[in-house]
């Protein structure tokens, strides 16, 4: 009757998607905003002074991924391991750690910014991207801050403020550009400055978590071998995924190359295009990854693995649905992206058209196995995620671009990333055979799932937060438990917890409840996304609070608030 359905955690996946969709690629949202806004203003053809610069936000992209996603992910399993101590201790060197990175960056770039612009820029551009550089590069230790904030800020259950303050950076910046451009004629270097000055802005934004009384996250001062062990931490727990981008950085570096060698500047204009349009299919899957990333950490940590399942399926319906219908978009309608961009020259236009169509068949291939890594870092399969993100990221499309360009030219570069992710799905889908084989059905699937359903000794429900469905629950689980020495404690234990939760909120829609039998003890897991409520603190000041006999009769209890939600664990011995 009140079988698990998962209303709960769909629940919380819908409420952490949509701000993270947007949220998550902020850098390259206002990349793509002002590659549009300059080609608009001043001409298609500036677009390869622009193109450039994607080597460098990758790498900065790498950095705040690694410790702010990895620290984030860290957090969270302290979290649900309820150490608050060492939760408190990853959010500050996290966010520490990157803003002095961030500085350091911007610092190098303008002492040797020279050096680093004939580095970047193969073609004869040098000028014209040396402005857009000088000025973008004073926003990237904000950008650096804002991003790793909005991480832990959305893992504490404030979904919506990263979301707001990535909403206002991009505002900004899309206003300052037709000001700076429009108005006061800065050209590319106009571009540049209201990115960073968006980043500015946002970063004040995010930073109103402070001021919350309802946050869970504190700064914390440490000394310097437990600081540095962190960050060693930080950096292996984020890698595995973050990698990909210092690859993609390796990457852009050498096709820019090829393309220029092909197609001069007309080809690097139109690879501009192509990455940009990677970007749209890269909102979808970094949204949906990220929101999976912290609900997996925390549900494979308690062991919940229909949670997983559920999470990781709801994930890769996302990201497949969107890059097979932008993939049959571009194909079929590529001049949406020459309409946007303004590519009116007769000589260009087939140019680009056969570098989006070819491109843009990659566009599933990128989803699958960008999910797949996600996945794998979650619950810390490292070394395979790493090996996935090395052979995606730079081997395979490195390897074939050099390959496939010496045979068919410049269309060999374009249909070099299709092909790489070809070769990462079939090594993914060989491995994964391979290790469910390996562990004698622990693991099934594409994405070596655990799963729960098979296991009498597990029960998992839920119901709607109403007290007759409480007792009932309880009721029907005491029964159940009948031939269990501790069942009617079980059953009064589940009981008072429910009811407490019921009558301490105006209204709790679905709560998850999850029963583990061992031959020693009886574990009682509670989710719920009411007012935050720790029963291990008896609080005379809520009207219904009377777990002091749940805390007489269970043998252990333990509290965190993860995720936006209430997690109690009761054990019974």
């Amino acid at each position: 009757m009140y079988e698990r359905n998962y209303k709960l955690l769909s629940s919380k996946f819908r409420e952490l998607f949509f701000p993270t969709l947007f949220t998550s690629m902020t850098g390259n949202i206002s990349i793509f905003l002002d590659s549009l806004i300059v080609s608009n203003l001043l001409g298609a053809t500036v677009l390869a002074s622009i193109q450039p610069i994607n080597p460098l936000i990758t790498f900065v992209n790498l950095i705040y991924w690694m410790i702010g996603l990895g620290g984030s992910v860290l957090c969270a399993v302290s979290k649900a391991e309820f150490d608050y101590e060492k939760s408190n201790s990853i959010f500050s060197v996290s966010i520490k750690t990157l803003l002095i990175i961030g500085v350091l960056i911007t610092l190098i770039c303008l002492l040797f910014s020279s050096q680093i612009i004939a580095i970047l820029c193969p073609s004869d551009n040098k000028a014209l991207f040396g402005q857009f550089f000088l000025a973008y590069i004073i926003g990237i230790p904000f950008l650096c801050y804002m991003m790793s904030m909005s991480y832990f800020v959305r893992a504490d259950g404030f979904s919506n403020l990263p979301f707001k303050a990535s909403l206002l950076c991009n505002i900004v910046n899309l206003c300052l550009d037709f000001i700076f451009i429009l108005v006061f004629d800065f050209g590319l270097a106009g571009a540049g400055l209201a990115t960073a000055i968006g980043y500015m802005v946002g970063s004040l934004y995010v930073s109103t978590y402070f001021f919350s009384k309802e946050r869970t996250l504190k700064f914390i001062r440490l000394k310097v071998k437990p600081y540095l062990n962190h960050v060693k931490n930080i950096c292996k727990s984020g890698f595995s995924s973050a990698s990909s981008q210092l690859y993609i950085t390796i990457k852009l570096f050498v096709v820019n190359m090829l393309v220029v060698a092909f197609a001069g500047v007309t080809g690097l204009g139109a690879f501009n295009i192509c990455f940009n349009s990677l970007i749209i299919i890269s909102m979808f899957i970094i949204g949906a990854a990220q929101t999976m990333s912290p609900m997996v950490s925390v549900y494979f940590k308690e062991a919940d693995y229909s949670g997983v399942n559920f999470v990781v399926k709801r994930a890769f319906k996302i990201v497949l649905a969107s890059s097979i219908i932008l993939t049959l978009l571009f194909v079929i309608y590529p001049d949406i992206l020459l309409m946007l961009y303004r590519v009116k020259n007769p000589a260009d236009v087939p140019i680009v058209v056969n570098a989006i169509r070819l491109f843009s068949l990659s566009y599933v291939g990128l989803s699958i196995s960008s999910l797949y890594m996600y996945y794998t870092q979650a619950i810390e399969e490292n070394k395979i995620s790493s090996t996935v993100s090395i052979l995606e990221g730079l081997i395979f499309p490195v390897a074939l671009a050099i390959l496939l360009s010496a045979i068919m030219g410049i269309n060999g570069v374009w249909i070099s990333f299709a092909v790489a992710e070809v070769f990462t799905v079939i090594f993914i889908y060989a491995y994964s055979k391979y290790k469910n084989k390996k562990t004698n059905g622990d693991y099934s699937g594409f994405f070596m799932n655990k799963n729960n359903k098979d296991n009498e000794n597990i029960l998992e429900y839920a119901i709607n937060g109403e007290i007759e469905e409480a007792v009932e629950l309880s009721k029907n689980i005491g029964e159940h438990l009948s031939d269990v020495k501790s069942g009617t404690i079980v059953n009064l234990a589940i009981e008072e917890i429910l009811v407490n939760i019921i009558n301490i909120n105006d209204k709790v829609d679905f709560i998850d409840i999850i029963v583990k039998i061992d031959d020693d003890s009886i574990l009682i897991s509670i989710k719920d996304p009411g007012i935050e409520f720790n029963p291990v603190i008896e609080n005379d000041e809520l009207q219904f609070d009377n777990i002091s006999v749940l805390n007489k009769i269970a043998d252990k209890i333990e509290y965190a608030r993860v995720l936006g939600l209430n997690s109690t664990v009761i054990h019974i011995n």
